[in-house]
């Protein structure tokens, strides 16, 4: 068993028959897995390659100028800072985050200015790219998937065009001697957010728990992005799309970084995750909430926010 591969192209380019495929396919990979790989999308390999190459700069910086950048839910989060909502145990990673940039309309707390490390220009431009690419493919997956869920093509539209998304930098960097025992790079847990599309990371070590209870690798072409679906979208089809657990284990092999980018998209504040009617079914499992109410919730849990 492996995780579905989809052409978005499929979608963007193909028949009405084709397209209506594309969706069913979507909805059956997520509800099945989790978890998509998706192919054949417009996040160019170029962008992708910088992307990298940009990330490693920035990481192999000295920690004393890398935590002048530390700025909260934006710029650099040091080692060990976040965990597993039902672990104790730190992560071992170090990550950066970049979000939608502030703008006349948006509300301040919930769009800081971003962080730049004035070490590495090409990093803002990069990753701002980066950003609304992530961004772009995100949204026509959500028009895809809306009509599956009873909803217009345009449902999700209005409610990510400025919403609270979060592209994240992450470096797992050689598993030290002295970890806490039982520490991992990323332990078990579900995402937050509606859906998360991940840039296919450098090194192994993504695994998904298949509704089985197995621990399922995954794994795809660099040119590939993965695509998970999260609490917040869970909520709103009343598990009709379940979130995943997931995790990133320790190197099984040479013990060197891994580097991987999460893109994790996120409606905005204000939007309830109040389940939809077409998934009400027998009643809503989990009461009304709005996405930052539910976000500020999970962050003071993952040692993000106090």
């Amino acid at each position: 068993m492996s995780v579905p591969t989809l052409s978005l192209k499929a979608f963007t380019q193909g028949s009405a028959a084709e397209r209506a495929a594309f969706s069913d396919a979507l909805m059956q990979g997520l509800q099945d897995y989790g978890f998509i790989i998706l192919a054949d999308h417009d996040v160019s390999e170029d962008l992708l390659a910088h992307a990298y190459e940009h990330a490693e700069e920035v990481f192999a910086l000295p920690y004393t100028t890398k935590r002048h950048y530390a700025a909260g839910m934006r710029g650099y989060t040091p080692y060990g800072t976040e965990h597993a909502r039902d672990s104790s145990l730190p992560d071992l990673k170090e990550f950066w985050q970049i979000g939608r940039e502030p703008a006349p309309g948006l509300p301040p707390e919930d769009f800081p200015p971003n962080v730049w490390p004035a070490e590495f220009p090409a990093f803002q431009h990069t990753f701002s790219a980066l950003f609304s690419a992530l961004d772009e493919t995100g949204r026509i997956l959500l028009t895809a998937l809306a009509p599956k869920l009873g909803l217009a093509a345009d449902y999700f539209d209005d409610k990510v065009s400025e919403g609270t998304s979060i592209l994240r930098v992450l470096h797992y960097p050689p598993v030290p001697d002295d970890a806490p025992e039982g520490a991992v790079r990323s332990a078990a847990h579900e995402d937050i957010n509606f859906i998360t599309l991940l840039v296919a990371a450098k090194g192994a070590g993504l695994q998904l728990l298949d509704r089985d209870g197995t621990w399922l690798p995954v794994e795809t072409e660099p040119r590939n992005l993965i695509v998970d679906s999260g609490d917040m979208l869970q909520r709103l089809t009343n598990g009709v799309i379940p979130s995943t657990t997931h995790r990133v284990v320790n190197p099984q092999g040479p013990n060197v970084s891994r580097y991987s980018m999460p893109f994790f998209m996120h409606p905005a504040s204000d939007v309830s995750l109040k389940c939809l009617p077409s998934c009400e079914g027998d009643g809503a499992k989990w009461p009304e909430i709005t996405a930052g109410e539910f976000l500020a919730e999970r962050l003071r849990e993952i040692g993000l926010a106090k």
